[in-house]
């Protein structure tokens, strides 16, 4: 035997960061998405008019979910790769695109900046196509799986452009919730 681990030993090397991966990138999204309160329950963002492709509130909270899982098996492909040429900016690229999405939702929908949050959206998808281009070079795999993620992240930087053109006044529409009037 000349390996230094058996192909299980590895597999389980994987499931562990996966098992540290997943829960703490859902639970990430989700507190983000709490403390934004975002989706169609927002005063502000019900009374915003919408684009015509907008889908349904149910849709963004199952999809969210998805990318978030898929999102973190990636990341944990990414730090199992030890020894990897460039794991280590692959990492910190993954960690960066992670804090700029948590704070998307409370830009738009706690601060109701729907300008600034499009350049943070754009400036994600960027960082997110990077991320993936070096995600494919330590392992394929990990970076077909960021694929959905740019797709989605694509489509809700068009929504949000939308909205903007929709809703010119969107800001002053609800006093956001991120200021306090006395």
């Amino acid at each position: 035997m000349n390996e230094i681990a058996s192909r299980g030993q590895l597999r389980l090397a994987y499931l562990r960061w996966a098992l540290f991966t997943v829960p703490m990138v859902v639970v990430l999204g989700f507190l983000s998405s709490k403390i934004a309160n975002s989706g169609y329950a927002n005063r502000w963002f019900a009374a915003l008019d919408k684009p015509a492709l907008m889908p349904p509130g149910w849709v963004f909270g199952f999809v969210w979910t998805i990318l978030y899982i898929v999102m973190a098996l990636a990341f944990a492909m990414i730090l199992h790769a030890r020894g990897a040429r460039m794991r280590g900016l692959a990492i910190a690229l993954f960690l960066g695109q992670l804090i700029l999405n948590l704070l998307w939702s409370p830009l738009f929908f706690r601060a109701h900046q729907v300008g600034d949050a499009l350049a943070l959206i754009l400036l994600l998808l960027v960082v997110v196509t990077v991320t993936a281009a070096l995600f494919w070079r330590i392992r394929k795999a990990a970076g077909m799986m960021l694929l959905p993620y740019v797709a989605w992240l694509a489509f809700a930087s068009f929504l949000n452009y939308e909205i903007g053109r929709l809703n010119p006044g969107a800001q002053t529409l609800v006093a956001p919730a991120l200021r306090t009037q006395i």
